[in-house]
């Protein structure tokens, strides 16, 4: 599916397209124009729509006086054919955190009680059915329920405190976070002991991360200046990664779950490269593309719904981006790990010396492959022209190799995520993963988005590699959304696909 909506405050120039669908979806009680024209300019309310295609498809409105702690759903209509996708909920979420950032402590709202399919939604948010107006809807005589979310109490409108656990390859993250507010972000990289081999060890990975992640636990709670029992949730990353790796942070989450009573969320490693963003402003701009670049992964990314929605566009077929990096650099004998170490060298190269090739580039490889990756063929094309030189036994310009090999791998990924979003109408890219630190692929993101008028977001550095704050981010708004906890039986999955955000 390629259609996506996107949510916006709403303006007054919206109400010919509000008054349609309210006259559509409430035939016998609709708000007239100039009620509606009242609210969308008041003060105290806060006005949403959405819009897919250039149409408008769904709206909802939130009153919230300044003097009170309480808060009510004035409306909300979704077009017909627009139902069952998830836009309710969306637009719902969004209303209920601006509730609370406006300081409401509790949500009201009225809903026909012969309506159970929002019956439902509302209570998976978390609202409870308090009290019953009879025939409150005329003139057909229908009963309301009134329905309250106590934001303290849980549900979406409550900031839990979400304990992240990541052990996807060779960094054991544990972060620490309330809500939308980053508490701690604790990393601990066995890359030095993977050094001498020239990249990850699982297995050294693997017991790496049971070494290190009990004290990476004692810091991040000493950060957060938290006990353990003041946990609300655990999330942990169950895939996609090195199998042996992800069994030790499934493992000692599942631990922490049972001996603290505490629920569990199992969510995957890349969505949660993109929630990270929320630990940033407070909430994710959606829809958004997400290229996510590291040593094991280099995946582009339509971003519809952080948690419902998450479609993979391509990946790479063979290297990615960061094991490129790293093999290029052992060519070059240059240090473990590759890709700072040819940003060094690239340093005083020319970018245009050495014409390498551009994987899945050409008019041919576009049609079945625009927007996924490959980096194996450059590789070999690098070693392939430094061997010439080092058979004739002639000196070559490092400098040059990896200045012309860098703008290559930049080229491709920024070309094929600016092409994401001009051909999906997204005017936003997300960068995460380790090889954002690479300073040639930011500055080219940079000119190509603003060239482009496409919205750039790079999260700090330490936020773009692999870490536990991003993990219990995710996990924290699957608590904030009302989701179930994963149950215990879950394990680890290597090739966990982008679409599971969460595994049950």
């Amino acid at each position: 599916m390629t259609e996506s909506w996107s949510i916006r405050t709403a303006l007054e120039s919206d109400l010919p397209e509000i008054m349609a669908l309210e006259h559509e979806s409430f035939a016998t009680d609709a708000w007239s124009i100039e009620n509606m024209r009242l609210e969308l300019l008041a003060h105290h309310t806060v006005y949403l729509v959405a819009h897919e295609n250039e149409q408008l498809i769904g709206y909802a409105g939130l009153s919230k006086v300044p003097a009170s702690t309480q808060s009510d759903i004035q409306t909300i209509a979704v077009s017909p054919n627009a139902r069952g996708r998830g836009l309710g909920r969306a637009l719902m979420v969004q209303l209920i955190g601006d509730a609370r950032r406006l300081g409401a402590t509790e949500m009201f709202l009225e809903v026909r009680a012969d309506n159970p399919v929002a019956q439902g939604l509302y209570s998976s948010l978390g609202f409870e059915h308090i009290d019953t107006r009879k025939s409150y809807y005329q003139p057909e005589g229908i009963d309301a329920w009134i329905m309250r979310l106590e934001f303290a109490r849980g549900g979406v409108g409550r900031e839990p405190i979400v304990l992240g656990i990541e052990s996807s390859c060779d960094e054991t993250g544990v972060g620490i976070v309330r809500g939308t507010t980053l508490l701690a972000n604790v990393i601990s990289s066995s890359m030095e002991e993977h050094a001498r081999f020239g990249g990850v060890v699982p297995e050294i990975a693997a017991r790496a991360h049971l070494e290190a992640l009990q004290p990476t636990l004692r810091e991040a709670l000493a950060k957060a200046n938290l006990s353990l029992q003041d946990i609300d949730a655990i999330a942990v990353a169950n895939g996609p990664g090195l199998g042996g790796a992800l069994m030790v942070g499934v493992g000692a989450a599942k631990a922490l779950a049972v001996s603290l009573d505490k629920p569990i969320y199992a969510v995957n490693h890349l969505v949660g490269h993109v929630g990270v963003d929320i630990l940033e402003r407070g909430k994710i701009e959606l829809p958004t593309i997400a290229l996510l670049v590291s040593g094991g992964h280099t995946s582009l990314l339509l971003v519809r719904d952080l948690l419902d929605d998450v479609e993979l566009l391509g990946e790479t077929i063979d290297d990615a981006a960061g094991e490129a990096f790293d093999k290029v650099a052992r060519v070059l004998g240059l240090k473990y790990p590759g890709g700072p170490e040819i940003d060094r060298a690239a340093a005083g190269g020319d970018p245009k010396a050495i014409r390498f090739p551009r994987g899945l580039s050409l008019p041919k490889d576009m049609e079945k492959n625009r927007y996924n990756f490959s980096f194996s063929g450059l590789k070999t094309a690098v070693a392939r022209w430094v061997e010439v030189f080092e058979n004739k036994g002639e000196e070559f310009n490092k400098a040059d190799v990896a200045a012309s090999f860098r703008e290559a791998v930049v080229d491709v990924l920024v070309t094929k995520a600016v092409n994401a979003c001009n051909d999906f109408g997204v005017p936003r890219l997300l960068l995460g993963g380790g090889v954002v630190a690479n300073s040639r692929l930011r500055e080219l993101a940079t000119e190509r988005c603003a060239a482009n008028g496409i919205e750039l977001r790079i999260p700090a550095l330490n936020l773009c590699t692999d870490n536990g704050a991003m993990i219990a981010a995710l996990g924290a708004q699957l608590v904030m959304a009302g989701r179930k906890p994963s149950g215990l039986e879950f394990g680890a999955d290597s090739t966990l696909p982008v679409t599971t955000v969460q595994t049950p």
